[in-house]
């Protein structure tokens, strides 16, 4: 029995995915690990408590716990029916609340449970500890006592979150009762470097610094957001270098932390890929989508869930396609599926593949089950995009993404704005509130006074969205003085009568399909870390990365230290598209196991109040263009909708229409 992280790093291969490893520390390391002794062949149970339940299903299927000799699944809050011929696996937070019910289920002269297995999400007091050795019965019947620091969710090869959904409204809330915020920041930091135990990876840790350090301005809590996580982060990595066997003891990563305030104009501008039109456009719960599908016998249709997620390989290869791009894949996979196989041909008749209904298809699913799984996966997604096309004709989204796009770009300004509000005046309320949020951070002097009031009375919005627009000045900090503008992410506005830009163009870029110019800034800020060209007195270093790390880490691939250096799998929505059976990249993917390269240390790059899928998409491209790894985290991940419910919930001291200022 150990306290300790389990000294086993078998688990940690190098050529494995994030995501991957930690699906195997949860299933081997933890559930193959209770697989001892007398406890061989016996079936257990699984305990968890609400966080830890959720850290599993990101991670594993319940087939996949079956698999491990798991029979049943409790909730450590309910009452459960006593089994003392079983074993207990428990995985649960380390909180004073959960230690009590362990011990109250495996004390006294009749515990619930044969054996019990304690693993904890993340590092437990000393006082808890003496609480559980205190009681001699239970430390008898205690087959493990483990902190498996596993307290993040994986929600992609590359991604992973902390689930401190309230981020934005706890840590920029009022300024004057903090307490919310600290305890925030502290949950994060610990979630955060279990990631890196894990993983096994010890980083260099840099943070976006507060923007106003001088003895004339008053820094806030806000603006002290990344240092303090930082702080957090450090402090949890210190003590695992003393506390985890194998830890490394030098820099073999690199961390940087940022905060919303980085990029307001990501979360609410309209991304036109695949994986981002789904998440914007459609209904969907987290990563399910439901739709119909016919009837059997001709019954009324049936409603069926699916989630779009990487076991998909058609989601795999068109999620951060453009809309257009996916469109047009998804027609060829269809095209070539029906030319190659003449059951669909004559199932078909005549119809091209163009002419296609989704019930055309279904119905051609029916008549060949040969090919219903491959049929299937088109056909959900031709629907899907169908769909997220249709919507974007009746919305007119092209036009008002053009929109979007040059005032980012410096191309239009505040009366381009005005002119399509009276021209278009069924725009939908909340696209509306996306158009004047972008035009309030390119053009923040607009929204002073009597001029705010007048945008908001054209687009005919109410007081509660302005006080979103209003939020999102508080989320950036107060106005500068209109000369030379430079901002905390290094790109300098030139205020002019004519251009202001958000975004410089990007040479070598090059824009294949309509409104896909657009990029987040996290791709300007990795690219300059990679180049060692990332300001060191707007992003510093907590810690000094030791002399054998120096020289090597911001090139690139070519690096030198044998810990920073480790072969993956190419990741599969690199791979080329072309595919044997005209259906799929599944012909390529097959042979991902055996494709390997060699890539440099990885990055992360955490972002507090919430990411988007854009900044995860740039995530995957940088990985393949840097030849670096690069894993996103942030405290949540949110969609255009979340993201300004969120800015609603933030508390801020009373105000009036006339005090909003962007």
């Amino acid at each position: 029995m150990s306290m300790s992280d389990s000294d086993s790093s078998s688990y940690v291969s190098d050529c494995k995915s994030f995501k991957l490893i930690s699906r195997e520390r949860l299933l081997h390391e933890m559930l193959r690990s209770t697989k001892t002794g007398d406890s061989k062949s016996t079936w257990k149970v699984l305990i968890m408590d609400k966080l830890t339940v959720k850290i599993m299903s990101h991670s594993c299927k319940m087939t996949d716990i079956t698999d491990e000799g798991v029979s049943l699944v409790e909730d450590i809050y309910k009452r459960r029916q006593p089994l003392p011929s079983m074993d207990a696996i428990y995985f649960i937070q380390p909180t004073r609340e959960n230690v009590i019910m362990c011990l109250s289920d495996m004390s006294g002269r009749t515990p619930l449970y044969r054996k019990a297995f304690i693993f904890f999400s993340s590092s437990i007091s000393r006082e808890l500890v003496m609480d559980i050795k205190k009681d001699s019965k239970v430390l008898s019947r205690l087959g493990a006592l483990r902190e498996l620091n596993l307290e993040y969710f994986p929600i992609d090869s590359q991604g992973f979150i902390t689930n401190n959904e309230r981020a934005l409204e706890e840590l920029f809330g009022d300024e004057e009762n903090n307490y919310r915020g600290v305890t925030c920041l502290n949950v994060m930091a610990k979630r955060i470097a279990t990631v890196f135990a894990s993983l096994r990876e010890f980083p260099s840790v840099r943070f976006r610094a507060a923007k106003s350090l001088d003895a004339t301005t008053m820094t806030t809590f806000r603006d002290l957001i990344p240092t303090k996580l930082a702080a957090g982060v450090w402090d949890c990595l210190m003590r695992y270098k003393k506390s985890i066997p194998n830890f490394p003891q030098t820099e073999t990563c690199e961390l940087l932390i940022l905060d919303r305030s980085v990029d307001q104009i990501t979360p609410v501008i309209h991304e036109w890929t695949y994986d981002a039109m789904c998440h914007d456009l459609l209904n969907m719960e987290g990563n399910k989508y439901v739709h119909e599908v016919p009837g059997k016998s001709d019954g009324p249709p049936e409603r069926k869930e699916v989630l779009l997620e990487d076991h998909d390989p058609i989601w795999l290869e068109l999620r951060h396609a453009h809309i257009a791009d996916a469109s047009e894949r998804l027609h060829e996979k269809m095209t070539n599926f029906v030319s190659k196989n003449k059951a669909a041909q004559i199932q078909h008749g005549s119809k091209g593949s163009g002419d296609m209904s989704t019930r055309d298809i279904q119905k051609m699913v029916q008549a060949l089950p040969q090919y219903s799984e491959q049929i299937d996966k088109l056909s959900l997604h031709i629907e899907i995009a169908g769909k997220i096309n249709r919507t974007i004709r009746e919305s007119e989204l092209r036009e008002l993404g053009q929109l979007e796009q040059d005032l980012v770009f410096g191309d239009a300004t505040t009366k381009d704005v005005i002119k399509f509000f009276t021209t278009k005046e069924d725009i939908t309320h909340e696209n509306k509130l996306r158009l004047l949020m972008i035009l309030a951070s390119v053009y923040p002097e607009k929204f002073e006074g009597e001029k705010g009031l007048n945008l908001m009375r054209l687009a005919k919005l109410t007081e509660e969205d302005m006080s979103v627009v209003h939020n999102l000045r508080m989320l950036g900090g107060q106005p500068v003085a209109k000369k030379s503008v430079t901002s905390a992410f290094g790109l300098k506005f030139e205020i002019r009568k004519k251009k202001r830009a958000a975004r410089k163009e990007r040479p070598g870029e090059e824009e294949k399909w309509q409104l896909s110019r657009f990029y987040p800034i996290i791709e300007e800020i990795i690219e300059n870390l990679t180049r060692n060209e990332l300001s060191k007195e707007d992003y510093p270093c907590l810690n000094d990365p030791s002399p054998s790390y120096h020289g090597s880490p911001f090139s690139g691939p070519v690096n030198q230290n044998p810990h920073s250096m480790r072969s993956r799998r190419t990741p599969t929505w690199a791979r080329p598209r072309g595919s044997e059976d005209g259906y799929s990249s599944d012909s390529v993917l097959r042979h991902a196991s055996s494709d390997f390269r060699k890539v440099g240390q990885r990055i992360f790059v955490f972002i507090v109040g919430g990411a988007t899928r854009s900044e995860l998409r740039v995530c995957h491209k940088l990985t393949e263009k840097l030849k670096r790894e690069i894993i996103l985290g942030s405290s949540s991940i949110d969609d255009p909708e979340q993201f300004i419910t969120k800015l609603k919930m933030i508390t801020t001291h009373e105000l009036s229409l006339d005090d909003i200022q962007i």
